[in-house]
Parts: structure tokens; C-alpha cells; sequence
């Protein structure tokens, strides 16, 4: 015996080990040989039905009785069963056999991946499209062996320690308040939502992040669903241009020029900028294009923009299905969460208040639109405030709703400086956080009574250090 997918075989029956290692993720497809391939589907079955090894008899008995097999494939099993068995006590290396076990699912996956991408090609009635090709690769390349079984409180102690002391990779804003509640900027897989009304400030806020992180180097995504391409990309000109948005349509072709090609020579970032009709793209629609974008521009995003969540659509609930509000919007939400998580980004997104939270100059999560699914799902959730005396000031409240980065009543309101017409924000001076309730000007945070919070004693108070 001298083919890896026999001894493979061999030590799925014989190697309880090995096999319980292996066997999740090896796939009856891997193996080309039909034989092969029905005496790994019995042993599968075998396994999977009563959690332990299968025997030579039992598998015998199991080929005989089938009811499924011919007579030829029934002669070829047995017989292939037991070339096994007389084999069964032949070392094998385990760790060398793991890793080869590992290489082969490997190779298989993106064989497979790849001759199935062809068919898609070769024929127009394939259930697929062209555009789930990128993904079938990007599944086949993925493809290992994941030992970790979960997280042993006790024996992982040290682990847990380096984690709590890791410089986790986060994208960082450039107004001081929002990396103070953040902690330093967004954490990757994260999903981050902006509420406010019409006409505050949601598309400003991310237009400005979205021109932020840009100037920083960072390659950025900024999807819309409500404004054009270009609108989009007049804000975030006036923005880093330091143009007023009436000048970008008077200023002269060598003046833009040159003002650009600075900012290009400060800049090593990319921004791409994708407009889909409204309520027509869902997470399905943004996966094609990050796959079309590496392909076709080795562009990876480091943060990706969603304008706006409410005005997307859901890959799980088809358009006109008779399911409510709340379920749509919660859908919506979970699937750009597992967008972040699966391409490793920060989503920033936003949603619009209720009609009572329009006017409301204190809102909180009760005043989502639509869903209290969308709080739900959010990793960090907070308010765009504007009044009438705000507006004079050149001020936009921000109010923490949601923070699963810190205490999202440290530093709970904050004003930040907002120039309308440069589409930009930037930090206000420290006098204007005082007289704000929840401001943050002490260190310690205060309750609903204005006493110092009372700190609280661990259950395990006596475990002493």
C-alpha cells in the first residue's frame, strides 16, 4: 500500500486519534476513486451514527446488507476492506500524517473548486453565477485543519493573560473623544452604527471618518445605497481638499490638480466608492465586489462604509416576503456583522431615528427606526444630536447609546466641532465639554444623582493578591 488515500482510509478505521482529528474535514468529494470514495461514506456514516469506530465485521456485514450498492461494488468494498485490514498494523507517523492528510484536503478543494469553476463558465444553465467563482476559490484556499476544541478557563490562563495584554489592530479616528470611548479607534469585526435624523449629519460623519481614515493610509470601502458615486466623492474632496463645497464647482482644473496631486503624495490609501440602487444590494452584493476588487485591483479594505443599513437589502429574506420590520432590519444587521467578521474590517454604518426621536434632544436605542434588533446586533451604537443653539455654535452633540468597547456612561455626551460646508468635524476645545451632563471631565464616572458611583466588592472579594 503506497497511496496516501488508502492510508488514509486505513487510519480512519484503525486510528481513533487520528480520526477524530481528521474526519471533519475531509469530504467524500476528495476522493476519485469510487471504491475509495463508498468505503469512506460507510465508515463516515458509521461514525457519525454510534460516535465510535466501526470493526471489520461490522463494515462487512454493512456492505452486504446494502440495499444501495451493486454486487461489483459490494465484491470491491470488501475487498478493498480487507487489504486494509491486513495493513492495519503498518506505523504511520501520526504528525507527518496529519499534515499530508491536511495538504491532500487542501489540493482536492482547490482542484475541485477549480474544475467546477470551469463548468460554471462552459455552461449558461449552471445553477451559479460567475460572480460565487471568486468565492469557491477563496472556500478551496481556506481549507485547514483547526485543532482548537474551545477555550480551557483553567489550563489557557497564560494564553488569556498575553490576550488582555495584545495591541489588538484597530482603525483609529482622528477627534480624540471618539478614540477615548473606543479605546483607540474601531476593532476589526465589528459592526458600527451612527443614529441620528434626517438631515444631522449621519452621510457627513462617514464621509469625514471614511476621509480620515484615508489620510491615514488606510484602503477604505465606502458603499452607498442613497447618494451617487460622485456626490460622495464631493464630500470627501471638500474634506481633504479643504475646499468649501460651493468652491469644488467654481475652482479652476490646475488649482484642483495641484491640490490634489499634494494630497495624493501624502496619502499611500485607496477609497473605493460603489453606488447601488436603493434597497437592491445586500451582504451577497458586497461580497462579490470585495472578490471583484482583489481580482481585478489587489484592493483590500482595511474599513467599509455602508450608506446606510436601513436602505439595504437582506441575503436571507427575499424582497416582498411577509415578515416584519424587526426581522428585516435584524437580518440586515446580522449579515454586515458577519461581513465584518469574515473579511476581518470594521462596518460603519447608520440609522435613522423614529419620528418621535426626530425632534427628541436626549434619544436613545428606543429610538431606532424600524427594529430594536439593529441596538441588538450593533457592537457600538451612538447619537448625532444637533439644535438650534448647536448649529450656532458650529457643535454636533455625539451621545453613546451602545459600547461593547468600554463604559458607555464614561464620557456618555460630547460635542464635537462640525464645519457644514468642508464636510468635516473636528475636535471642540475642552471648555466646551463643561455644563454637559455625563461630559467626562472627571475621571470617575457619576450616577443619576451627581454622587461619586460606588465601587462594588468582587464576589470573590477574598482571593487576595
Amino acid at each position: 500500500m503506497n497511496r496516501l488515500e488508502q492510508t488514509i482510509l486505513k487510519n480512519l478505521i484503525y486510528n481513533d486519534d487520528y480520526s477524530r482529528k481528521v474526519l471533519p474535514f475531509i469530504k467524500s468529494e476528495y476522493f476519485t476513486d469510487l471504491t475509495e470514495k463508498t468505503v469512506f461514506n460507510e465508515v463516515t456514516e458509521f461514525i457519525n451514527k454510534y460516535k465510535n469506530l466501526p470493526t471489520h465485521e461490522s463494515l462487512v456485514i454493512n456492505f452486504t446488507e446494502s440495499k444501495t450498492l451493486s454486487e461489483d461494488q459490494v465484491r470491491d468494498s470488501i475487498s478493498l476492506l480487507n487489504e486494509l485490514t491486513d495493513n492495519k498494523n503498518d506505523p504511520t507517523e501520526k504528525q507527518w500524517l496529519i499534515e499530508q492528510t491536511e495538504k491532500f484536503c487542501q489540493d482536492k478543494a482547490i482542484y475541485n473548486a477549480i474544475m467546477e469553476s470551469v463548468s460554471i463558465l462552459d455552461d449558461k444553465q449552471h445553477k451559479k453565477s460567475k460572480g460565487e467563482i471568486p468565492g469557491l476559490l477563496s472556500d478551496a484556499l481556506g481549507v485547514s485543519f483547526d485543532s482548537s476544541v474551545g477555550h480551557d478557563y483553567i489550563q489557557d490562563s497564560s494564553d488569556r493573560y498575553d490576550f488582555y495584554h495584545k495591541t489588538e489592530a484597530r482603525i483609529k479616528f482622528d477627534l480624540d473623544m471618539f478614540n477615548k470611548i473606543t479605546k483607540g479607534g474601531l476593532p476589526i469585526k465589528t459592526l458600527n452604527i451612527a443614529l441620528a435624523g434626517t438631515g444631522v449629519g449621519k452621510s457627513l460623519f462617514m464621509c469625514h471618518v471614511a476621509a480620515s481614515c484615508l489620510a491615514q493610509g488606510h484602503n477604505v470601502l465606502y458603499i452607498t445605497l442613497e447618494m451617487a458615486e460622485e456626490k460622495i466623492a464631493e464630500r470627501i474632496d471638500a474634506n481633504l481638499l479643504n475646499i468649501d463645497m460651493q468652491e469644488l464647482h467654481t475652482i479652476s482644473k490646475n488649482d484642483y490638480d495641484r491640490k490634489f496631486d499634494v494630497l495624493r503624495n501624502k496619502t499611500h490609501g485607496k477609497l473605493i466608492i460603489k453606488e447601488y440602487p436603493t434597497a437592491a444590494a445586500s451582504t451577497l452584493h458586497f461580497k462579490s465586489l470585495l472578490n471583484e476588487l482583489h481580482l481585478k485591483k489587489n484592493f483590500k479594505p482595511h474599513i467599509i462604509f455602508v450608506d446606510y443599513l436601513n436602505i439595504c437589502s437582506s441575503a436571507r429574506i427575499k424582497p416582498g416576503a411577509s415578515v416584519n420590520s424587526y426581522s428585516y432590519i435584524k437580518a440586515i444587521a446580522e449579515e454586515l456583522r458577519g461581513l465584518a467578521v469574515e473579511f476581518a474590517v470594521p462596518v460603519v454604518s447608520a440609522t435613522q431615528t423614529t419620528r418621535s426621536g426626530f425632534t427628541n434632544t436626549d434619544p436613545g436605542l428606543e429610538d431606532t427606526s424600524e427594529s430594536f434588533g439593529l441596538p441588538a446586533t450593533a457592537d457600538f451604537m451612538f447619537a448625532l444630536i444637533s439644535t438650534e443653539e448647536l448649529e450656532q455654535l458650529n457643535q454636533i452633540m455625539v451621545k453613546q447609546l451602545k459600547n461593547r468597547f468600554g463604559d458607555p456612561n464614561h464620557y456618555k455626551r460630547f460635542v464635537v466641532g462640525i464645519d457644514r460646508s468642508k464636510m468635516r468635524l473636528y475636535d471642540a476645545e475642552p471648555t466646551a465639554q463643561q455644563g454637559i451632563a455625563d461630559s467626562g471631565q472627571n475621571d470617575e464616572p457619576i450616577n443619576t444623582f451627581g454622587n461619586r458611583e460606588r465601587k462594588f466588592n468582587s464576589k470573590f472579594e477574598g482571593i487576595k493578591v
